[in-house]
């Protein structure tokens, strides 16, 4: 089946090469094919190898447990890491989850161990930023985890509806939404390290305005993340994609979650 997603393009070649190799997506009571039954002598022919095509199921399964372990991991880095080098800790695993989300996501194979050792990184991230935002505001970091799940499934409640649909001038428009607005803020970032202020992040009425259009975007994303899944169960996708679709709802979740921080934070920063 074609897809206009480039991600869900890419699993289905991999799936396909699978597929070539032997490795077929076992339905209920259909063995795997391509490869020859292997056999050894005296012996009846031995059952092929199968593989369990993906469903919704395993997806929901797999982002709580990656939800579970951003969260421990988060907890973990908020009572362990201390105040004074809070800084030095999210800027490092800001880096090292940058490069594990840039090798999973261009990777042709789904890597379960990346996918985990991501959210690990994650958690690290989301527990040091959380740490020095409540130290500054009491009580943001429980306003801003409401309103990230909130959202989240408010967008899987309008997707259900098809309220939404994820049309391929859609996938497109969201996918170079977010390669912009994630370009914008790398390159924020180096700038705010070298001293100079460009006002996105400065709580004024153009940090409000960037952190809505970041807000927006992360939240469409949840549609794109919703429509893989179902392209990837409709495509016979072997079980073990499930974990990058996961990874797909992790970073989303994430990125809304900072940015909701960081919305809230500019209305209390009078107070």
């Amino acid at each position: 089946m074609k897809t206009s997603n480039p991600v869900l393009a890419r699993l289905g070649q991999a799936a396909e090469r699978e597929r070539a190799a032997g490795y077929a997506p076992a339905g209920p009571g259909q063995p795997g094919y391509g490869q020859p039954y292997p056999t050894t002598a005296g012996a009846y022919p031995a059952a092929p190898p199968t593989v369990a095509p993906m469903t919704i199921d395993d997806v929901v399964v797999k982002t709580v447990t990656l939800l579970g372990i951003t969260g421990a991991s988060a907890a973990a880095a908020w009572v362990l890491v201390p105040d004074a080098v809070l800084g030095v800790a999210w800027i490092g695993a800001l880096v090292v989850g940058l490069v594990l989300g840039l090798v999973i996501s261009f990777s042709r194979m789904a890597n379960p161990a990346l996918v985990v050792a991501y959210a690990v990184v994650e958690g690290v991230l989301v527990g040091a930023v959380s740490k020095a935002f409540e130290s500054l505001y009491n009580g943001i970091v429980l306003q801003a985890v409401v309103a990230t799940f909130g959202v989240f499934f408010l967008m899987a409640i309008l997707y259900r509806a098809k309220a939404i649909r994820a049309t391929p001038k859609f996938i497109r428009g969201v996918i170079a939404a977010t390669v912009g607005l994630f370009a914008v803020i790398l390159i924020n970032l180096v700038l705010s390290l070298f001293g100079f202020d460009t006002g996105l992040r400065s709580g004024g009425p153009l940090a409000i305005g960037f952190s809505l259009i970041c807000i927006v975007v992360a939240s469409l994303s949840f549609i794109l993340s919703f429509h893989e899944v179902e392209e990837g169960v409709r495509m016979g996708l072997p079980q073990r994609y499930s974990w990058t679709a996961a990874f797909g709802i992790l970073v989303s979740l994430i990125w809304l979650y900072f940015e909701v921080l960081r919305l809230i934070s500019y209305f209390q920063g009078d107070d």
